[in-house]
């Protein structure tokens, strides 16, 4: 079930049974060569409608735009800044709040995220009395990075090995393969690809990792193993999702 295209008085209903909404949030930037700009926003969107077709969750808007400053040099590339993210965040939680959405559950495919949407949690907390929102010590938010699921790390491990990489990662490509078969890239790629440099500025990022990928060979990638990673994200986040609402 979708917040967009559901009616008012659809999710009216839904609050009465439950209080708890899936929240995917990903990012717009480059990876690689072969991977699409949308890959982050596309996989968190994609698990995120599957864990809630087995939990019967509703499924909020996605976040499309997440914290990808380091990949500006690269055409294509959105990123809004770590504050303005924060603030995104915190006024979609305030308005579900006020209706009743009382445990938020995302789902994020885009590692640059996770310190801002923690941060914007804590943010939430503080400031839900003051935005209106009744009960707010009954608020709860979680953030499950389905790259990070243990089932899907040890796919990857099996299928990749050293060759998965951080980032333009074959896992996160084969996804997209799978959920978009007709969009499939092909590109020469590098044998030799950098891995362990820190991140810095755009420029920076750009000259130590000249086509956007961080020790990965995305060229592994099949849309069957896709499907694997798919299935498995969505049976691991579906009993994650779950226990999330039964524990308060």
């Amino acid at each position: 079930m979708l917040l967009q295209r559901s009616t008012w008085p659809e999710v009216e209903a839904y609050l009465q049974q439950s209080d708890g909404i899936i929240i995917p949030i990903g990012s717009t930037e480059q990876h690689g060569p072969t991977g699409l700009i949308g890959t982050d926003a596309i996989c968190a969107e994609a698990i995120a409608q599957g864990v809630a077709d087995r939990t019967q969750a509703l499924v909020g808007p996605t976040i499309n735009v997440g914290m990808a400053l380091h990949h500006l040099g690269f055409p294509g590339s959105v990123s809004l800044r770590p504050s303005t993210l924060l603030q995104v965040i915190v006024d979609y939680l305030s308005s579900l709040a006020q209706h009743g959405f009382r445990h938020f559950y995302f789902i994020n495919g885009h590692g640059g995220n996770i310190a801002t949407v923690r941060a914007a949690f804590a943010e939430f907390y503080a400031v839900a009395g003051d935005r209106r929102c009744p009960e707010p010590d009954r608020l709860r938010c979680h953030l499950a990075n389905w790259f990070m699921v243990p089932a899907v790390t040890k796919l990857a491990r099996e299928l990749y090995g050293d060759e998965e990489g951080s980032h333009a990662t074959p896992s996160e490509v084969a996804l997209t393969q799978f959920i978009y078969p007709d969009s499939i890239k092909t590109a020469p790629l590098t044998v030799e690809v950098h891995s362990s440099h820190a991140i810095y500025a755009a420029d920076d990022f750009r000259r130590r990792y000249p086509d956007g990928r961080m020790g990965s060979n995305p060229a592994l990638a099949t849309p069957e193993h896709g499907q694997q990673f798919y299935e498995s994200a969505v049976a691991e986040l579906s009993q994650s999702y779950q226990a999330f609402l039964a524990a308060d």
